[in-house]
């Protein structure tokens, strides 16, 4: 019980870009595209109102997002 505890708080917490990216792309299906540094920073200048505080992410809040814009976007990938 406890794992699944550390995930929740994981996902649900503000984390840096850098811990985000690795993330990311190691928890997304093998069929979706991989984010890099510069398609995440695109992101974020596209979805300003997403960000409070410019450099902190959220694997709750931005994942779902993210995946969904690469998907629409794969020029950016």
């Amino acid at each position: 019980m406890k794992r699944k505890n550390e995930e929740l708080e994981f996902n649900q917490s503000q984390i840096p870009f850098d811990v985000f990216l690795v993330d990311y792309n190691q928890h997304i299906p093998k069929d979706f595209p991989k984010a890099s540094a510069e398609s995440l920073k695109k992101f974020r200048e596209a979805h300003p109102s997403l960000f409070r505080q410019k450099d902190l992410w959220s694997v709750a809040k931005h994942r779902k997002r993210v995946m969904d814009w690469l998907s629409s976007n794969p020029e950016l990938v």
